[in-house]
């Protein structure tokens, strides 16, 4: 097994302090968003089995049926299926969307036809994978995610008493919900931007009067986006706030935004976001239209499933990740976690032991398929691995 050293990404959005709290290290004063583990060609964790420092995507491309086992080879090929984060969100991320993976693989296709370069801002698909996601909270975590019930977002509007919000209140009690939803997602989106600026101004103003935590996090939003069709968006949304060790699975065609917290983060390995909103960047209306699945949902908050061995499974209908966690207490006895599968496993509390690597908060380990490892001391670790 290899100790990893991993990439963090600046993104503007990214905390300040979270990070570098965990890692027990001094902040830079710049913002540290995500750290990367795993074998992403964006930003691949990086080991040294004596002959200096590689990428984990250069071992895995040198033998991986010996550093994924032959079971994940066979179903994903050789390539690590997922990508494994730690997510530190200081300020909003973007309102998106992910594509199903037949979706994504029209996308890609279509985009490749045309002709459209890889980088340019105005691509939609990166890959043609799919990116099912699981964040589980570190500290307390605020974020919006899927459809709720139109009515419900109509009583939310109504309740701000701005004139400009009183045609999307009828169109959410005027039709079944997909339609409403869909017909009022339109609308937002298409609008015209100086209107659509005018509302969210009103909107803003009206969330600080009222107060509460879900009004107040739509007049942040409105401070970080202002005029932002985004913010009157995100109020079709369930407002979820994440206790440490809660989860939420966001699958395909979900809409979803992160406000703020600390968590770790796992996602098929893929690159393709659709954005709704909440960003400077290329919103594709049509092709986000497309992809949205407009459903109310509940957020269906995940807490792990113990088992006798000590480990608490995040479950989820995902077969290119699984992701647990164990919380060990002084003296506890070992647990093995050798497995057939490849693993990364972070610690993020105590000093535990595994293989002979004694981990701080903020280290990962990666184990290969087959590879004996033991996992001893107190401490709480997560445990990324797939499904074969």
């Amino acid at each position: 097994m290899d100790r990893l050293t991993n990439t963090i990404r600046p993104y503007a959005w990214g905390s300040t302090t979270l990070i570098p709290e965990l890692l027990g290290i001094d902040p830079t004063g710049r913002p540290q968003a995500e750290m990367w583990m795993g074998a992403h060609p964006g930003a691949p964790s990086r080991l040294d089995r004596g002959a200096g420092e590689t990428s984990l995507s250069d071992v895995i491309a040198a033998d991986p049926a010996g550093e994924l086992g032959r079971a994940a080879l066979a179903r994903f090929g050789p390539r690590l299926p997922f990508l494994f984060k730690l997510l530190a969100a200081g300020a909003p991320l973007s309102l998106q969307v992910h594509p199903d993976l037949a979706q994504a693989k029209e996308g890609y296709e279509n985009e490749e036809r045309a002709g459209i370069p890889l980088d340019a801002p105005h691509r939609n698909y990166k890959d043609a994978n799919h990116k099912p996601e699981l964040i589980c909270a570190l500290t307390p975590f605020e974020g919006l995610c899927g459809f709720r019930d139109p009515e419900e977002s109509a009583r939310v509007l109504a309740a701000l008493e701005v004139d400009s919000l009183k045609p999307y209140v009828d169109l959410l009690r005027a039709h079944p919900a997909e339609a409403a939803l869909r017909e009022v997602l339109t609308a937002v989106l298409t609008a015209d931007r100086h209107e659509m600026a005018a509302t969210v101004t009103e909107l803003a103003a009206a969330c600080t009067r009222l107060g509460g935590a879900q009004y107040e996090a739509y007049a942040s939003l409105a401070h970080h986006f202002p005029g932002d069709p985004g913010v009157l968006a995100v109020t079709l949304l369930n407002h979820v706030q994440l206790q440490p060790g809660e989860a939420l699975f966001l699958g395909a065609g979900v809409p979803h935004a992160y406000i703020g917290g600390l968590g770790v983060e796992i996602m098929a390995n893929s690159d393709n976001v659709l954005r709704c909103g909440l960003t400077p960047k290329h919103v594709d209306v049509p092709e986000l239209l497309r992809v949205v699945r407009f459903e109310p949902t509940d957020p269906g908050v995940l807490r792990p499933e113990a088992s006798p061995t000590g480990e608490e499974l995040y479950e989820t209908p995902i077969d290119e990740f699984r992701l647990s966690r164990f919380v060990r207490a002084e003296g506890a006895a070992p647990t093995e976690l050798t497995a057939a599968t490849p693993q990364i496993v972070l610690c993020t509390a105590g000093n535990p032991t595994l293989g002979g690597l004694t981990l701080t908060p903020g280290e990962a380990v990666f184990v290969p398929a087959e590879e004996r490892a033991e996992l001893t001391g107190a401490g709480t670790v997560f445990r990324a691995t797939v499904v074969a």
